[in-house]
């Protein structure tokens, strides 16, 4: 069976994919933009709306029963996002809206509040906007420094000039992807945090791509912070997760102040509450993190490491069918990647090969993917056409991709 192993049912997996049964523009839709949003199963969708149906109340307030027991699901959900990271505990789990508020979080709370002016902040050439703009804003507004990290023409992190900015023991924080949304490389994040801590620094990895595709271990990464989505973990929009060590936690300063991460309020003078509390400000996501509960315990259900290994399959035979397309410019080479391809086709743009291949029922991405610097270091400051997996992808769409860039080709040509 097409993507199938013994441990990996594919074709019962998108069973459970509504949306992929139903027509796309005439024809069976092909999902390849995974890396933006990925698709919902049923148990996801079941369980937000019986939660709406007939198990909706706001948390952590109300004294009837209902609440109480909308309270233990919220906290429930919390438990298995801790697990799903092996967080040393639930505490350490801190509820977003996205991944962005989740760096934006850090870049105010830790940023602002424990670093100090004239410190310095590492990204990379291939980070999100989200891990980018984030620490512009704290250098213009903070005065910390903000130093870039080189990729390498193969798009992997260079190590050699890491070492060379955290030589002078003045950065408090790196910050950098886990898996690149864009040339799917995954970075060495166990040595990094080993470099990074050993200059006396603090370490955050934007997890929103690889926590999708890989086994996660905020332990055994050593990560100060990890953050990552619902929506690209087959689970809602609305929700994001961030995991910081409780020892963090207590000296960081709130980032929203309003109900619910206080302790006592009076009119001229406030304190807060505990943390993950107190970086919870107003009413959470309370659905949101029902559907959160649902997606972890589906793909835990298939097991992370039987994922892992089907999309390993699948990268293997994209590189090898999509190397093989004449004109086609893969951009990002590294030994250690995940599912995610940016390309150009030499007779198009990429917004010209992303419509006609939509007419062909196939759905990828097209232009600079939020990292509009990474696009100007690989040279493609016009954009790329982006071809992202989930767990539901198989060879055959693959092919099919191919196939369709083959004709594409001929036809802008």
């Amino acid at each position: 069976m097409d993507g199938a192993t013994p441990s990996f049912d594919i074709a019962r997996i998108r069973a459970d994919f509504p949306i992929l049964a139903s027509e796309y523009r005439g024809k069976k839709l092909v999902f390849l933009d995974s890396g933006a949003s990925a698709q919902k199963p049923r148990q996801v969708i079941d369980a937000m709306v019986d939660c709406m149906r007939s198990a909706y109340a706001n948390v952590h307030r109300g004294a009837y029963h209902l609440s109480e027991a909308a309270t233990a699901a919220f906290e429930a959900s919390r438990e298995a996002t801790a697990r799903f990271l092996n967080a040393p505990s639930a505490q350490d789990i801190i509820f977003t809206s996205n991944s962005t508020m989740a760096m934006n979080l850090v870049a105010h709370s830790f940023g602002r509040g424990v670093l100090k002016p004239g410190q310095a902040v590492v990204a990379s050439e291939m980070e999100h906007h989200a891990n980018l703009v984030p620490w512009q804003m704290l250098r213009d507004a903070h005065g910390t420094e903000l130093r870039i990290c080189r990729i390498t023409d193969a798009g992997e992190l260079d190590l050699g000039h890491l070492a060379e900015l955290l030589a002078d023991g003045r950065v408090g924080l790196v910050a950098v992807t886990h898996m690149s949304n864009v040339l799917g490389t995954v970075t060495p994040a166990a040595q990094i945090a080993r470099m990074a801590h050993e200059a006396a620094a603090k370490v955050l990895f934007d997890g929103s791509q690889a926590a999708v595709h890989r086994r996660v271990d905020v332990q055994a990464l050593d990560a100060d912070f990890y953050c990552f989505t619902g929506h690209k973990l087959y689970g809602p929009t609305g929700i994001g997760v961030l995991y910081a060590r409780a020892e963090l936690q207590r000296v960081m300063p709130p980032f929203l102040g309003g109900g619910d991460m206080i302790a006592t309020v009076g009119l001229h003078h406030s304190t807060w509450a505990e943390p993950p509390a107190k970086f919870e400000a107003g009413t959470p996501p309370i659905i949101e993190a029902i559907g959160l509960h649902a997606a972890i315990e589906y793909v835990e259900t298939i097991g992370m490491g039987a994922i892992e290994a089907h999309e390993r399959a699948l990268v293997d035979h994209a590189m090898a069918t999509l190397s093989r397309v004449d004109g086609l410019t893969i951009h990002g080479r590294a030994q250690d990647r995940g599912g995610v391809f940016a390309f150009g086709l030499d007779t198009a743009h990429a917004h010209d090969v992303a419509t006609l291949l939509d007419r062909a029922g196939i759905a990828v991405r097209s232009g600079r993917h939020c990292a509009e610097p990474l696009h100007e270091r690989l040279g493609a400051e016009g954009g790329t056409c982006r071809a992202s997996f989930g767990l539901y992808t198989t060879t055959t769409e693959i092919d099919y991709l191919a196939e369709t860039l083959v004709s594409a080709r001929k036809f802008f040509a």
